[in-house]
């Protein structure tokens, strides 16, 4: 049996990482997001994802880098104010494990990814009565694929801003 959840967004986040100066990563989160997951235990092959973040939302704990990150030379959150993935296929991979095939928008490109999935979770009854799962995914993207081409070169070589991009996902989901 197919069970809808709803993606908890006090309790799930999007997180990236990529390459500063070549030499150290930086790290940032989207908080926010909003999501549908329809799950059935018995059969993951039949599961449904449809996420959708807010590009607002970003946080790399520097205000002048986030509104750069907002500004027409990266995501331009004013012309593209989401990034949304909707899954289109799931294959079950050992215990507790899923990939989730799916396409990516950003910055009003749309690509195929895979996401690696860690879960779901089984079903608990969380405080307030809801049951709720859980899972995180992962995946590498390039960004020049997406239409994000900004960088600088550096006077000893090499670029500012790394070309991939690590994103993870951590998401609580309530049962509707």
């Amino acid at each position: 049996m197919n069970f809808a959840y709803k993606m908890d967004p006090a309790h799930s986040r999007a997180h990236f990482t990529v390459r500063h100066m070549m030499i150290t990563n930086v790290r940032g989160d989207f908080s926010g997001i909003d999501g549908t997951v329809s799950y059935d235990p018995d059969h993951p092959a039949d599961t449904k994802v449809q996420v959708t973040i807010p590009v607002s939302t970003i946080n790399t704990n520097e205000p002048q880098r986030d509104a750069h990150l907002k500004s027409p030379d990266f995501l331009d959150a004013e012309k593209y104010p989401t990034i949304t993935f909707a899954g289109k296929k799931v294959t079950p991979e050992g215990e507790g494990e899923l990939k989730v095939t799916g396409d990516l928008t950003i910055h009003g490109v749309t690509k195929e990814v895979v996401l690696n999935v860690e879960g779901p979770t089984e079903e608990t009854k969380d405080p307030w009565g809801n049951l709720r799962i859980g899972a995180a995914a992962a995946t590498k993207i390039k960004r020049k694929d997406f239409g994000l081409t900004w960088n600088t070169t550096l006077e000893t070589g090499g670029v500012l801003v790394g070309d991939e991009v690590k994103i993870e996902l951590d998401v609580s989901l309530i049962r509707s």
